[in-house]
């Protein structure tokens, strides 16, 4: 049994407190806290006692009440917080863990009473003498209760970093052998995504549509907590992670098989990622465009649109799923496709976060050989005249031609630009003559232009290791559809580009293939608009307060690029007829509103009828 001491710096001196540590330590005793009336001592004392001793983790108790101006012996929450900060930079593993909650009980409590307080976090007993010790050496040294079968055993320290609200004990045994707490060790790797830092309560990893159906009634059971679902955690806006809640992650859910070579027909789980995806189809000459980095899971992509370096050539990563395997909110494993639950799969093609973790999609590829791949950085003076000049190339180029502009804040009046290009032609000289109009917007000072094959492209993406995504903060992202590139939008985007408050500006090219899908044949809808564009600032109020003076330009926005989470930006994702009926299915197939944490679409009341039209 896990057990803290609690010393009080007001009643002992400094000698007889680091005496009582070190018999703490001597009996096996884990952790001791330190407290005083004066908040600053007591952290003084607790790193001098980290210093002197050698294995017991110590601190101070949270403080229970705020700071008070007028009382001298109220600690400045910024000193409090610094001095938390010092000991633990100066005794890493010799703090508690963050978030560890731990239960101060009355020093004549009887073991009952102590055993009972520890199923709310760690019992914290004050002492005052060696016979203490030996009282709680005795609880400290009775036998570990054994955890269930499949369920891993987990420290006190452990199990104290628990969050209230969350039926840890009734995790299915299905998943209780790979999930992860807060205390696990492994909990640091699955805690942030590729811009979002988080802290979730339960990290759950099904394996299989069994496993992802347990997972579900897990949820299910725990409404009032976050849901995060995640592929490979890329996502700008982060919602596949949180802080206190649960994240379903079926990351592990992985393989791929080709099921009609003719048809050129593959099964893909959700949890690879888009650079396996191309490794795997290359000695097919297959290619599946997805986006412009191949760390990002299919299952986020799949379910959004997939916006790709291929896709004025090739169309959409969405235009090329054939069926998809999903479950859903109640726990039903379905399939959909034009002719299985076609309402459904009509919705899962642009906004599938809202109805189901999307399990399998079977994709149509595209042959995709040789392609010319670029990346060229310049510099220019004018901003403005750059943005209007890449307009004019980038909706005017073939449509074997994607490039994709990237730029940011002025250095010394001057900005980068990177661009971003694929030539699906596998004519080095055709790729050349494609590319060359791009020089004008400023002066070339880098390029690396090879040809590849489809992997050459996906390959820009890091290997995520056992350490995980690092991604922290909240990220602020905003995105929008942009019809034509005119001289008034370079005008009023150079505006905000002389600012310092953009850091990162991009337009991707669409139309072509993009704009040959009828608009109504799924949920993503925007097939007229010729670049879509995505702004990223450290400001959201000031980010949202540039970007309103630009929406006349926009129509529209994509999902996978925005983080502002206000009911209206459904309304710019979804045109209203579409938003109406994606609410009409929503109440069908997740009426009490489950998959609600990622730019949910609340449900519609239901009409008599138990269909929407398709």
């Amino acid at each position: 049994m896990e057990i803290g001491v609690l010393l009080d710096a007001d009643s002992a001196g400094t000698d007889e407190l680091v005496t009582l540590a070190r018999a703490a330590e001597d009996k096996g005793i884990g952790i001791a806290l330190v407290t005083g009336s004066r908040n600053a001592d007591a952290w003084a004392m607790a790193t001098w006692i980290a210093g002197v001793t050698d294995r017991i983790r110590v601190g101070v108790p949270p403080r229970e009440q705020g700071y008070e101006p007028t009382n001298p012996d109220s600690a400045v929450p910024s000193v409090l917080d610094k001095a938390a900060t010092a000991l633990a930079a100066l005794a890493p593993e010799r703090t508690p863990p963050p978030g560890t909650r731990f239960r101060i009980v009355a020093a004549d409590a009887d073991d009952g009473a102590i055993r009972d307080a520890a199923g709310a976090g760690i019992p914290v007993v004050p002492v005052r003498s060696a016979a203490d010790m030996t009282r709680l050496a005795a609880l400290v040294a009775a036998p570990e209760p054994e955890a269930p079968a499949g369920r891993p055993h987990r420290s006190g320290p452990a199990l104290a970093q628990r969050v209230p609200g969350i039926g840890y004990d009734a995790v299915p045994a299905s998943l209780a052998g790979r999930a992860i707490e807060p205390g696990d060790r492994e909990h640091r790797a699955v805690s942030s995504t590729y811009l979002r830092g988080g802290n979730p309560g339960l990290v759950l990893r099904p394996r299989t549509v069994a496993e992802v159906v347990d997972a579900i009634a897990f949820a299910r059971d725990h409404r009032d907590i976050p849901l995060g679902i995640r592929s490979a955690g890329h996502g700008i806006s982060g919602r596949s992670t949180n802080r206190d809640g649960l994240v379903i992650s079926v990351g592990a859910m992985n393989s791929l098989e080709v099921l009609d070579a003719s048809r050129r027909l593959v099964r893909i789980e959700p949890g690879r990622t888009w650079k396996q995806v191309a490794h795997s189809l290359v000695s097919h000459g297959w290619a599946l465009g997805s986006g412009d980095y191949g760390g990002v899971g299919v299952g986020g992509l799949a379910t959004a649109g997939g916006i790709g370096l291929i896709s004025r050539r090739h169309g959409l990563t969405v235009d090329h799923v054939k069926a998809v395997e999903l479950v859903l909110a109640d726990g039903t494993p379905v399939r959909t496709s034009d002719t299985e639950n076609p309402d459904l799969f009509w919705a899962v093609r642009g906004a599938g976060a809202n109805f189901g973790i999307a399990t399998a999609f079977e994709f149509e590829t595209s042959v995709v050989g040789e392609v010319g791949y670029a990346k060229l950085t310049l510099v220019s003076s004018d901003i403005e005249a750059s943005l209007y000049r890449y307009g004019q190339i980038a909706s005017q180029a073939p449509r074997d031609t994607t490039v994709f502009l990237v730029t940011g804040r002025a250095r010394r009046g001057q900005w980068v630009i990177s661009l971003y290009a694929v030539v699906d032609n596998p004519d080095p000289d055709i790729v050349v003559a494609r590319l060359t109009p791009f020089l004008e917007l400023g002066q070339l000072v880098r390029q690396h232009a090879l040809m590849t094959g489809y992997p050459g492209v996906m390959d820009n993406a890091v290997d995520i290791g056992p350490s995980g995504q690092q991604g922290f903060g909240e990220p602020v992202s905003r995105s929008a559809f942009v019809p034509t590139l005119t001289r008034q939008f370079a005008r009023e985007a150079a505006e905000l580009l002389s600012t310092d408050l953009v850091y990162f500006f991009e337009l991707r090219a669409m139309g072509g293939a993009i704009s040959d899908v009828p608009s109504d044949a799924m949920a993503f809808s925007h097939r007229t608009p010729h670049f879509q564009l995505t702004a990223m600032s450290s400001s959201d109020d000031r980010l949202m307060a540039e970007w309103d003076k630009l929406r006349p330009h926009f129509d529209g926005l994509y999902l996978s690029f925005e983080t502002d989470r206000h009911p209206e930006r459904l309304l710019d994702a979804f045109p209203a007829p579409v938003l109406e009926r994606l609410r009409r299915l929503k109440a069908e197939y997740d009426p009490t509103n489950l998959f609600r944490d990622n730019f949910n679409i609340a449900p519609a009341p239901l009409a008599s009828e138990t269909r929407v039209a398709a």
